[in-house]
């Protein structure tokens, strides 16, 4: 009963809204035109056509969320978290109709423990023996840094080879698909601190781990690779003037050897509406197209959903989230966690945008997950549905 009494809030809110997002973002499309008068003149009335005119395209919606709350999300706790911990995180998360989860990464223990190349290959391994329930097909997202990540995924891979599909559109509920990622920056400063080295060494590194993951590796596997610029909008070290320009240039070289897709991280949380703008008009004027594009925002000035909104007006239609707000840099001071899953499902469907996420099965994770591991639940809408919830709770037994 008080799953309804929330159900019917949130269908009052729904009619509350002033219009759908795509009614007020979309041009309207070429080659309807409507009949133009002179002065004086009497509008004609249109002429019956003998065939029935073509419909106007339908407004696709749909958004993908991707959930890196497993990994980004809790690479930077102090305290080590249990595998156990982890692997119960993916298997929820699963069943609320995210489709991408951000699960490892095939790193070195020593810049980053929580997210060691052990533990990722035990989570893997885990993923593929025993793929969660989930009402969707899955895709598991691995960080893979440089060759020597990327032998340690193929093993545990080529060890499973009927256990996944290498595309998320042969993905099943009891096969997922397995993704591979980089991540490069774009500032000098940001590329030695992170990956310790310069960005020209990085994407000479990053182009043979994408052609291995392509075509060139012994198990003759082809893979989907995702490629993360970080500090595309602020750097801790050279301030929050980032060259969109050279962004889009990092952009168009990943694209161009072999990357499927390119997450521009937002990693300070020094974004802007202004300069997210100016850099979606210089990636496209570098020719990367909106459906190349996906945004990982922090929310570090509150500024993550402006930014979002920003990119839903341009086109974009992939953005990264982790639930309960985890999240942070190991190499960014001061920079607090990710864009939380909750804001961002609960602001999806008030523009009328379909995620297919249910918000309440999020927002019971994140509050589970930040009491797990000592965090506090950084979600204002997450707060605000179980706040919501429990008062419809009490009404009810009164």
């Amino acid at each position: 009963m008080a799953r309804l009494a929330l159900a019917a809030s949130r269908q009052l809110l729904r009619r509350c809204q002033p219009r759908p997002f795509s009614s007020v973002s979309i041009p309207i499309a070429r080659g309807y035109a409507t009949a133009s008068t002179t002065p004086g003149q009497q509008p004609q009335q249109p002429q019956q056509q003998p065939q029935q005119q073509p419909q106007r395209p339908a407004f696709d919606n749909r958004i993908k969320l991707v959930e890196v709350g497993p990994r980004d999300g809790l690479q930077n706790e102090k305290t080590s978290i249990p595998m156990e911990t982890k692997i119960e995180l993916i298997n929820r998360l699963a069943q609320t109709g995210l489709r991408t989860i951000e699960a490892g990464a095939f790193v070195s223990p020593k810049w980053v423990p929580q997210a060691c190349m052990d533990k990722s290959s035990d989570i893997l391994q885990h993923l593929l023996i025993n793929p969660p329930s989930s009402p969707k097909p899955l895709t598991f997202s691995f960080l893979v840094p440089n060759q020597k990540g990327l032998d340690n995924a193929f093993s545990i891979l080529a060890k499973n080879p009927s256990a996944f599909a290498t595309s998320p559109d042969d993905a099943t509920a009891s096969k997922p698909a397995v993704e591979l990622a980089v991540f490069a920056a774009a500032t000098e400063s940001f590329s030695r601190k992170n990956l310790n080295c310069s960005i020209a060494e990085s994407l000479a590194t990053f182009r043979q781990v994408i052609q291995a993951a392509k075509e060139s590796n012994p198990h003759g596997l082809s893979l989907r690779v995702r490629a993360y610029i970080s500090v595309v909008l602020g750097c801790p070290f050279e301030g929050h003037d980032v060259d969109p320009h050279r962004v889009a240039q990092i952009a168009t070289e990943l694209l161009e050897m072999g990357a499927d897709e390119i997450a521009l991280g937002d990693t300070t949380g020094m974004g802007t509406a202004p300069r997210t703008k100016d850099l979606l008009v210089c990636l496209r004027a570098a020719g990367v197209r909106n459906e190349d594009i996906a945004f990982h925002f922090h929310d570090t000035y509150g500024q993550a959903l402006v930014n979002i909104a920003v990119a839903l007006e341009h086109g974009i239609r992939t953005f990264d989230c982790s639930v309960g707000g985890l999240g942070g840099c190991p190499y960014s001071p001061g920079a607090t966690g990710n864009v939380a899953t909750e804001d961002v499902v609960y602001f999806m469907e008030t523009l009328g945008m379909d995620t297919g996420v249910d918000l309440d099965k999020v927002a019971d994770i994140g509050e589970w997950i930040t009491k797990e591991i000592g965090r506090e639940h950084a979600s204002s809408v997450g707060k605000a549905v179980l706040g919501a919830r429990r008062r419809a709770q009490a009404e009810a037994k009164v």
